[in-house]
């Protein structure tokens, strides 16, 4: 519990994350989440002293709606979340519709993709544990936090391979995590070198 009151008072002192969490709020999408380095990256600047937007490249507002699975309908409401935030938030957020994901991921990274039934499940598949969390705000102002893995890694500056992904590219993508936070450790079965 002590993990999600910091996480949570990390969040709600970020001016520029609640900016993007309550303009998500009010585009009232489906089972939407801002997740990964958005709200991860906040823990790890906040336990090794860095500020809390270094590392930061975008805020991933991830929504689930089935009923179009169109790149036409997702784009409209990428649209709508650009129209919805100030400069230079509205060049930062990147909106995907989770209920389609699956039908450009293996194109993209080569890997299939059975499909989401929900926002949450996304993070089930990150490559790192420490990266699956995700932050949202409801309407009487409660912080929602999704960790399927929990918090426990993220807190420990532990990076873990998703059991279920592949290894290989979990090693990929801790050299970056590395060369921008080099106090965190690698779990032996994610061991880069």
């Amino acid at each position: 519990m002590k993990h999600a009151e910091t996480l949570e008072t990390l969040v709600r002192r970020s001016d520029s994350l609640m900016t993007v969490l309550r303009a998500a709020r009010e585009l009232d999408l489906p089972d939407w989440l801002i997740f990964s380095g958005a709200v991860y990256q906040k823990v790890l600047n906040h336990l090794t002293g860095r500020p809390e937007d270094y590392g930061l490249k975008d805020y991933d507002l991830a929504y689930f709606d089935a009923s179009d699975l169109s790149w036409e309908a997702e784009d409209l409401v990428i649209r709508r979340a650009a129209a919805e935030l100030p400069p230079p938030l509205d060049r930062l957020v990147e909106v995907r519709n989770q209920a389609r994901v699956h039908l450009w991921f293996e194109g993209r990274f080569g890997e299939p993709y059975d499909p989401l039934s929900c926002s949450t499940q996304a993070l089930e598949r990150f490559l790192c544990t420490t990266n699956a969390v995700g932050v949202r705000l409801e309407a009487d102002d409660r912080l929602i936090i999704s960790a399927p893995f929990g918090l426990e890694d993220l807190f420990s500056l532990r990076l873990r391979p998703n059991p279920n992904r592949p290894v290989e590219d979990f090693r990929r993508k801790v050299s970056g995590v590395l060369a921008r936070w080099p106090e965190l450790t690698v779990e032996a079965g994610g061991a880069v070198g």
